[in-house]
C-alpha cells in the first residue's frame, strides 16, 4: 500500500484523504461563476437554476468522497419520479442535472481531489423530440391574419425560419430590399424579467433570403424608423407571447390552425422551402443548423419524396442507356 500510494504521488494522481472531504458546495460556486465566461447569459442561468434548485440541495453538503455512482444513479431515478410533495421532472431536466453535477465533478478529478468521477458512465434518461408540426400556406395566410400587427413577423418567422430572438433582433439597416435579404447577426434573448442581446446560436451570422410578397409587408414595417431601429417593437425588444394568454396563442385559435408556438414556424418554413423544390443543403443554411446532417436529421420525413425521385431517375437512365428489361 506504501509503494502505491508513493507511485501515485510520482504520477501526480495522489488524493489527499483530507480533499476528498471537501464538500461539492466548496467547487460547485467557484465552477458556477467560471462559466459566466463561457456561456451565454440565458445559458447560465439555466445551469445557475439547475445548481440552485436541483444540485445543490441534494449534493452540496455531501463529501466529495461520499459521493458514489449507485448514488447519482438513484438521485436521477428520484427526480423522475413522482412523488408526494413534488412532480416528477422531464427527461431533459434529468439530463442537464447530471451534467452539472458530472462537470463539476470533473472538475474535482482534474485537481486531485478525488480520483475517478463518480457521475460517468450512468445511465441516462431518453429524451424525446416533439413531433414537429407543419403548417400549409393558408394555415399561414390565417395565423399572420388574426394576429393582428404582428402578422408580418408571423410570416417572417414561418417563410424564413429565423428564431424568434433573431426576428426581434432585426433592426431596420440589416435588411436590403433589392437583394431581397436580411442579415442575422444579432440575437435578443429574454432570461427572467431582462432581455440579453448577443450573436446567433453557435455564434454565427448569415444572410436569408426574402420571398418577394414579404418586401412590402416589411418596406412597411419600415416606415417612420431610423436605420438602428428595431424592426419590430418601439424601441425596445418585443417580449415573447405567454403560451397560454398572449397574442400569439390568441391567434392560433381565432385562424383554427393546429396548435403551435413561435418556435414551430421554423419547422413550417422547413415544410414549406422542401416542397417548393429546396435541397437540405439550403435548408441548412436557410435555418441556420449547424450542419446539413442535422437538418437531415430534424426533417427526413420531408425529403421522403426525394427517395422516389432518385429511384425514378435512376430507371430512366437505365432505360436511357440500355434499354427497358423484361
Amino acid at each position: 500500500f506504501a509503494n502505491t500510494v508513493e507511485v501515485s504521488k510520482y504520477k501526480g494522481e495522489y488524493v489527499k484523504p483530507s480533499d476528498a472531504r471537501k464538500t461539492l458546495d466548496d467547487l460547485g460556486v467557484a465552477w458556477l461563476e467560471r462559466q459566466k465566461g463561457y456561456l451565454k447569459p440565458s445559458g447560465y442561468a439555466v445551469m445557475e437554476t439547475t445548481w440552485r434548485v436541483r444540485v445543490q440541495p441534494r449534493w452540496g453538503h455531501v463529501a466529495l468522497g461520499d459521493i458514489k455512482p449507485t448514488a447519482v444513479q438513484a438521485w436521477m431515478a428520484e427526480l423522475g419520479t413522482v412523488a408526494e410533495d413534488r412532480k416528477a421532472v422531464g427527461a431533459a431536466t434529468v439530463k442537464r442535472a447530471h451534467h452539472v453535477l458530472s462537470r463539476i465533478l470533473a472538475d474535482a478529478v482534474q485537481d486531485n481531489l478525488i480520483p475517478k468521477n463518480p457521475a460517468l458512465g450512468l445511465a441516462l434518461p431518453r429524451t424525446k423530440r416533439k413531433t414537429p408540426v407543419y403548417l400549409t400556406h393558408k394555415d399561414v395566410a390565417a395565423l399572420a391574419d388574426k394576429s393582428g400587427e404582428y402578422g408580418t413577423l408571423v410570416l417572417l418567422l414561418a417563410y424564413t425560419g429565423v428564431r424568434w430572438g433573431e426576428a426581434i433582433g432585426l433592426r431596420v439597416a440589416d435588411l436590403d430590399m433589392l437583394r431581397k435579404r436580411a442579415l442575422i447577426h444579432e440575437n435578443a434573448v429574454q432570461s427572467g424579467t431582462g432581455v440579453h442581446v448577443g450573436t446567433p446560436k453557435a455564434h454565427k451570422q448569415r444572410s436569408i433570403p426574402l420571398p418577394e410578397f414579404l418586401v412590402k409587408p416589411l418596406a412597411r414595417q419600415c416606415e417612420g424608423k431610423q436605420r438602428t431601429d428595431l424592426l419590430f417593437g418601439d424601441g425596445e425588444h418585443l417580449r415573447r407571447p405567454h403560451p397560454v394568454s398572449g397574442w400569439f396563442a390568441k391567434a392560433v385559435v381565432a385562424a383554427g390552425v393546429p396548435r403551435v408556438t413561435p418556435h414551430d414556424l421554423r419547422h413550417t418554413a422547413a415544410s414549406l422551402a422542401v416542397s417548393a423544390g429546396a435541397n437540405v443543403k439550403a435548408v441548412q443554411r436557410m435555418l441556420g443548423h449547424a450542419s446539413a446532417a442535422m437538418a437531415l436529421d430534424l426533417y427526413a420525413d420531408l425529403f421522403d419524396d426525394d427517395l422516389e425521385a432518385v429511384a425514378t431517375a435512376l430507371d430512366q437512365a437505365r432505360t436511357a442507356t440500355i434499354g427497358s428489361s423484361r
